[in-house]
Formats: C-alpha cells, structure tokens, sequence
C-alpha cells in the first residue's frame, strides 16, 4: 500500500477573489479536504481537478525512491497505538512525499490450523477482530487507510470508531463491504499473507510495534524510530530534504508489546 498522494488544495480555498472575477470552488462531496487530489475521480466528483493539477505541477520532481516504512502491529497494543498516532501519522502528514508506509496488522497473533478461530491474539478475541477489520479496510481503501487506522487507533474504543472512521475518510466504501470482507473468508486470507509477512521477518520481531525501513531492521532504527520518527525519515532520504525536514528535532518516550 503505497501512501504517497498529492498535497491537499485547501490553501487555494483561503484566497481571496473579491475584486478578481474569480469565484471560490465550492465542492459537494463525500470527502475531506485533504482527500480531495487522492484521486483523479476524487478530483472530478470535488471539482478541483484543475487546482489539484497545479499543485502536482509545482511539486519537485524526485528521482530518489522514497523510504520505505513498514510497520508491524497489533491493533489493540497500547504501544502500537501510541506508535501510530504520536510517530507514524503526523510524520507521514508531513512527509508523505519521501515515505512510502505498507502496514501489517498482526503482531504477536498466532495462527492456529483448527478451531472455531484460525488465530488467536495477545490482546484477546477483540484485538483479533480488530486486526481484520484494519487489514480489510486497507485492503479495500487503499490510498485512505492510514487516515482511518489513525482515525481508529486514537479513537477511545479502536472497533467502535471503525465504521464511523471509514465513513468519514472513504465514503465511497461501504462498511458492509467491510463487514463481507471480515466475515466471507477474504480477512482470514489478508490475515493469512499478514502472519506470513511476520514470520518471514529477519531478524524475527521479538516485540511490536516492529519497523523496518526499505526492508531492513536495526536496533538503532527503531530507537530513533520509537522517538523521533520524522527526524529518522529526514536522516533516511537520500534526494533532496524537503523544507520541513529543516525543523527541530522532538524526541518521545518510547513503548512495546
């Protein structure tokens, strides 16, 4: 699941046309603001294809491949949530054009070949549930699934945020295609290809949350990753910074599971 997409276009919104002849665009549509250049069709049905087409036109052009992030987690592990919303999010808002993020919602689970459930979670049945219905919605939404997995993750209860996260986020996907997904045998094979993923890991991941960068683990990675995940994004580039990455360095606790 690559994450990298057009900056947003609401700065066009702020200017002020009195006195121009030109008129404000004013979109009816199911989606956000900063989802409004995701898509060429997102564009169209908002009416800012053409705005969305002069910011991609201003933007640098890179030769450099962006970084690479993956993240290996557990939907209801206190230390992944924390990960995703204090690190991972705001990093990528920031950062979206040099990074790319794939995540891998598991973690610790274990798959069992019998039994009413294929697998069972170090959070329980819930945590369960939750890591298929966050690997269905980044199945099926692609572009828009670290937005919702944010949405969930900081919500108060991750499972009852799901629908409403989805709705906001990617309208166009409906929660009963969701709900197909997680109950039809397609979430017990994305969890499938996920457990593989994990357990294909070298070294093999000891804790979550588990980040490597273009494929690869260190420790001195993930301890600059758990604190300071901008700055290591920054470090990691190898084309040109963007501005941003001329920022102070902010470093936080860390945490596992």
């Amino acid at each position: 699941m690559k994450l990298s997409v057009l900056l947003p276009v609401f700065l066009f919104l702020c200017i002020d046309s009195r006195g121009s002849g030109m008129s404000h665009p004013k979109p009816a549509c199911r989606y956000p603001p900063s989802q409004w250049c995701r898509s060429l069709e997102i564009a169209i049905e908002c009416k800012v294809q053409k705005q969305c087409m002069e910011v991609n036109a201003t933007r640098p052009k890179q030769d450099v491949p962006p970084v690479s992030l993956t993240l290996y987690y557990e939907s209801l592990c206190p230390a992944c949530r924390v990960f995703i919303t204090q690190q991972l999010f705001p990093t990528w808002t920031m950062l979206q054009d040099i990074m790319s993020v794939t995540l891998v919602p598991y973690g610790n689970a274990k798959e069992i070949p019998s039994g009413n459930s294929p697998f069972t979670c170090q959070h329980g049945e819930p945590e369960c549930r939750g890591n298929i219905i966050e690997a269905c919605i980044i199945h099926l939404t692609r572009h828009s699934a670290l937005h919702i997995i944010y949405c969930m993750e900081s919500a108060a209860n991750v499972l009852s945020a799901a629908q409403s996260c989805l709705q906001l986020y990617a309208p166009a996907v409906s929660w009963s295609s969701v709900d197909s997904c997680v109950t039809n045998g397609l979430g017990d094979r994305l969890m499938h290809a996920n457990a593989a993923m994990t357990r294909a890991l070298k070294p093999p991941h000891t804790h979550v949350p588990w980040v490597t960068f273009n494929g690869e683990y260190t420790e001195e990675n993930e301890d600059m990753a758990m604190s300071s995940l901008f700055h290591l994004i920054c470090q990691l580039y190898k084309g040109v910074k963007p501005p941003a990455c001329n920022g102070a360095r902010v470093r936080l606790d860390r945490s596992f599971c």
